[in-house]
């Protein structure tokens, strides 16, 4: 049996070393077109940032180490060009002296990746624009970066604020860039939320990256005589950048397939069944390029992780040996650093459930990150999306700093074993002061879903509250007198919670009563107290925290508080 791979890194790579341990005289030879058939993708922006400084690290395989433990043939600096599915031959190109040959195949493997988005606009040919994806990428910033840091020349202006765009602004940043970043759309992160997002902007800013929302590039213009590029925005403003990152997403690197007459899906992705297998029963394709089910809405999907692709290779190599299995839809599930916040996700979003046509409800809670009499609590958002009926958990998203991860991953199982919040709930999670609290993040966001869906209390959102002030609805702020000074909700009353039964009698009981406070704790208190006596009330989902970082674009506030807003020592 003879397979031919292209394209290597996680996909092809793994596919590769997988078809080796199952089959020793299989003949196996991986085509790939850089210089690296192996290598940390995703610490490419760190060895920019020298956080990673030793450049051998970031190479995982070598050709000569495939050779000796896999006994692969590996060819780097070679390009397929084409695909003769009759003859079941590959052409491929070396780079180096540009001749082209063919190789046979009885099973050929795609693993071609995703190709960073490069539309044309004016000037986008500048050498001074750049984008990340291969090791050569690395290399190249990372030398025009110590040459102009060298020279004194620091701006630096980042387009796209997805995963690679906040890595290289925080890595440009720390190296002693000055940087802008752009995002066109209102908020970065395309996996999070507007409302989860604004936490992350308030927290660049704080960092010193200059975010511009809202900022539609439309072209690049020289000026050599400074050794600058200006990015161009449609309303007129022009940046100067020493050094431009292209980062606004990556698409599918198909043209093969597709010249080849294979199935195609999603931004012209590559269809496969659940062994890989594309409509050619000869030819598999994984990693960046394949199309997916999502887990949670069942509808196609691109994802470009690792975690998928290696998976997918596996996959393929089994199907290729006559093994029985199948690779199983993917969440999505995310994790990003940035700086020293941590940025993760699972699952659906709310804007992709609603694009899905799944009916979903929210619940943001703030919990912190271990016990708080414990030193260095620091408080994590996190809205948890649940189908109202069932309970049924649909996606998460957490921003927050240690242990955000741990939390992630909690509830992407819990979402791959199909639980709800009610499950959320009894999960027995490991509790020590300096590692949680006896009442677990998620549990906690279990306990808020499960008292809305069983009635005991009502809430409302951010997004609410101006419609509320302008009918003159009954508000009540029920934080300290002292929060409240600091900011509030325009109309709103305020009655801190612990005076509230002795002075119920300032509330218009015929009335329903819109209640916030600082996190939704507090709140959701005062509604069960205020339904004890007969009011109609909701919580403000969130609370203060939530509507003022969203509505009002307060400030990231770093000080580790509890819960209820009162900061910690």
């Amino acid at each position: 049996m003879k397979v031919v791979i292209i394209g290597g890194v996680a996909g092809g790579a793994t596919a590769a070393a997988r078809l080796r341990r199952l089959d020793e005289q299989a003949e196996i030879i991986m085509i790939e077109r850089t210089g690296y058939v192996s290598y940390a993708n995703c610490g490419l922006p760190y060895y920019i940032g020298e956080t990673i400084q030793d450049k051998g690290k970031l190479t995982l395989q070598t050709p000569e180490s495939f050779r000796a433990r896999f006994n692969i043939d590996v060819r780097v600096r070679q390009e397929a060009v084409s695909i003769d599915r009759a003859a079941k031959t590959v052409a491929i190109r070396r780079l180096d002296d540009g001749e082209t040959y063919e190789e046979s195949y009885d099973y050929l493997i795609l693993s071609p990746g995703a190709k960073a988005v490069v539309p044309p606009l004016p000037g986008i040919d500048d050498p001074r624009i750049e984008t990340l994806r291969t090791v050569e990428d690395t290399f190249a910033i990372k030398e025009r970066a110590d040459e102009l840091l060298e020279a004194g020349k620091t701006n630096a202006v980042v387009v796209g604020g997805g995963f690679i765009g906040l890595e290289m602004a925080e890595n440009l940043k720390q190296r002693g860039f000055s940087v802008t970043l752009l995002q066109r759309d209102n908020h970065v992160m395309p996996t999070l939320d507007y409302d989860m997002a604004c936490e992350v902007h308030a927290y660049l800013r704080a960092n010193g990256i200059d975010l511009k929302l809202g900022f539609n590039a439309v072209g690049f213009e020289a000026d050599d005589e400074r050794d600058e590029v200006r990015v161009l925005g449609e309303n007129g403003e022009a940046l100067p950048a020493s050094l431009a990152i292209m980062a606004i997403g990556v698409v599918p690197e198909s043209h093969l397939a597709e010249d080849a007459g294979l199935e195609l899906g999603i931004r012209k992705s590559i269809i496969v069944d659940e062994q890989m297998r594309t409509s050619d029963p000869a030819i598999f394709a994984v990693g960046d390029a394949v199309q997916v089910k999502h887990f949670v809405s069942g509808d196609g999907a691109l994802i470009s992780l690792a975690g998928p692709a290696n998976k997918q290779g596996r996959v393929a190599a089994d199907a290729i040996c006559g093994r029985a299995r199948s690779f199983a839809a993917p969440q999505g599930s995310s994790v990003l650093k940035v700086f020293d916040m941590t940025i993760a996700t699972t699952g659906l979003s709310e804007e992709a459930a609603l694009r899905a046509g799944i009916t979903c409800d929210k619940a943001f809670t703030s919990s912190p990150s271990h016990a708080t009499y414990y030193p260095g609590a620091r408080n994590m958002s996190i809205k948890t999306l649940f189908e109202p009926e069932s309970g049924r958990i649909l996606g998460a998203q957490i921003i927050g700093f240690e242990g955000a991860d741990k939390r992630i991953d909690v509830i992407a199982t819990a979402i791959r074993a199909n639980m709800t919040a009610a499950d959320l709930e009894e999960l027995d999670l490991a509790y020590a002061p300096p590692y949680s609290s006896a009442k677990d993040p998620v549990n906690m966001a279990g306990f808020v879903i499960e008292n809305v869906r069983d009635g005991l209390v009502k809430q409302h959102h951010w997004h609410d509250v101006n419609a509320l002030v302008e009918q003159g609805a009954q508000l009540l702020d029920v934080r300290t007198e002292g929060e409240y000074a600091r900011g509030a909700i325009e109309g709103s009353v305020n009655i801190p919670l612990d005076e509230l039964r002795e002075r119920i009698g300032e509330l218009d009981a015929s009335r329903p009563v819109f209640v916030n406070c600082h996190s939704g704790l507090r709140s959701y208190v005062a509604c069960r107290m205020l339904s004890g006596h007969g009011f109609d009330c909701s919580n403000l989902a969130g609370g203060w925290r939530l509507y003022s970082i969203v509505a009002e674009d307060a400030a990231f506030d770093a000080r580790p508080t509890h819960p209820c807003g009162v900061p910690l020592a």
